[in-house]
């Protein structure tokens, strides 16, 4: 007995060595350098744009609160995430951070005091930043506003909630890494894949993760339920979902730039994306972007299920609805109106298989972002407390079965669980 729990003992002893070794690999030494005092001027223009190039605002600034100084409430399956500050305050933000010790939590997702820094912060993306970016970053945020605002506490469930548990997601999912460009491709391609894969971190929303929260490949696209959050980030190589390997490069420089495209609107989390990062990029980032995007491997297509049926009382209802309360905007025949209200006939949102979108737009309305490209958007109100959840399953199954949809009925219990679910 005293032997075997000496081998477990012993077990226990290596396998914690290696989690360790294994959240320290690839860290370089952190130098005792002080704080930055005065920035270069070109260097804070430049953090600047890669500030919003990457939407740190969104994540790091609560609503009405004070831009960087943390508090937004982010949440997972595992608990609630709140967005730290990131101003330079001394006692509450990183004012007292070094060049090297905010390096090393964009590429190792470590903090200042060694804690293992939690992935809903995208190190696992921002891991493929140049040293020359991370520094530019850290100047400006040098410049930003002091605010004292402590961090809120995580508030997440036993394991998670411990760093014993975080060391060991990280030993399975998380390698620090670089951007690897491919000599077989353009600069424009390569500048591309940079922002999507690293700055952009697409993959944030845009793919599957599994019960512990983590892709398999963070280069995946090929879509997930945003958790929690209730929307669906449909696939970027799936030609029925949102890829674009057949769009002109401009309509899709156009739909990053303004939120709205001929062949596309933005919405949901993905209309913040614009509003707050994409629209404010220059036109050869979006370019590249662009050119990356379009050239992404198409994913094969899914073999068609059986569309769920709808009975003759759902049709009759959803018909009614529609006629009421949907036609004036988007025609009798699901046309729409030409740069105003997008046609539902053949609108690959309307037909996605997930129709947690489709929900979220009926109940809370939606709006595509104001940008200085497109800045008084037309949009569509809320129709929680207009429909019950049975006249919502009836009008989108409507929609999803008429002028040639063939994506099948949505049921009320869909509909019921996210009302019930999504945060208000």
């Amino acid at each position: 007995m005293k032997r075997a729990l000496g081998i477990l003992a012993a077990l226990v002893l290596v396998l914690g060595a290696l989690v360790f070794w294994l959240n320290q690999r690839g860290e370089d030494k952190i130098s005792d350098a002080p704080p930055l005092a005065a920035p270069a001027a070109d260097a804070v223009a430049r953090g600047a744009y890669l500030v919003r190039a990457g939407n740190c605002v969104s994540c790091h600034t609560q609503r009405g609160g004070a831009q960087f100084a943390g508090g937004r409430a982010i949440e997972t399956p595992f608990g609630t995430i709140y967005g730290s500050n990131l101003t330079p305050d001394k006692a509450t933000g990183i004012g007292e951070w070094n060049a090297d010790e905010f390096w090393r939590a964009l590429h190792n997702g470590r903090a200042r005091d060694g804690r293992l820094l939690y992935p809903a912060f995208p190190y696992a993306n921002y891991t493929l930043l140049t040293r020359a970016d991370a520094d530019a970053i850290y100047a400006y945020l040098r410049t930003v506003p002091p605010v004292a605002r402590p961090n809120t506490p995580h508030q997440l469930r036993w394991p998670y909630s411990t760093q014993t548990a975080l060391a060991a997601w990280r030993a399975l999912y998380f390698t620090a890494g670089a951007q690897e460009n491919d000599a077989a491709k353009s600069p424009e391609w390569n500048r591309g894949a940079y922002l999507v894969r690293g700055l952009g971190h697409c993959s944030a929303c845009h793919t599957t993760r599994n019960a512990l929260g983590a892709n398999a490949n963070m280069m995946d696209l090929s879509g997930g339920l945003i958790p929690m959050q209730n929307w669906y980030a449909p696939s970027l190589t799936s030609s029925d979902e949102a890829g674009v390997s057949a769009w002109d490069l401009a309509h899709i420089e156009r739909l990053l730039k303004t939120g709205i495209a001929p062949r596309g609107a933005t919405l949901g989390p993905m209309a913040e994306v614009v509003l707050q990062s994409t629209q404010h990029l220059s036109d050869a980032d979006l370019r590249a972007m662009a050119v990356y995007l379009k050239s992404l491997p198409p994913s094969a297509k899914a073999s068609p299920s059986e569309a769920a049926p709808m009975s003759p009382r759902m049709a009759e209802i959803g018909a009614k609805i529609y006629e009421k309360q949907c036609a004036q905007c988007h025609g009798d025949k699901g046309e729409g109106i030409a740069g105003a209200y997008p046609a539902l006939a053949g609108n690959r949102a309307v037909n996605l298989p997930v129709t947690a979108n489709l929900v979220q737009v009926v109940l809370g309305g939606s709006f595509a972002p104001a940008t200085a490209g497109n800045p008084r958007p037309f949009g569509m109100p809320p129709y929680a407390t207009v429909l019950s959840d049975e006249e919502v399953a009836a009008v989108l199954s409507h929609i999803r079965t008429s002028w040639g949809n063939r994506s099948g009925a949505v049921s009320e219990l869909e509909v019921n669980l996210q009302r019930s679910s999504t945060p208000p």
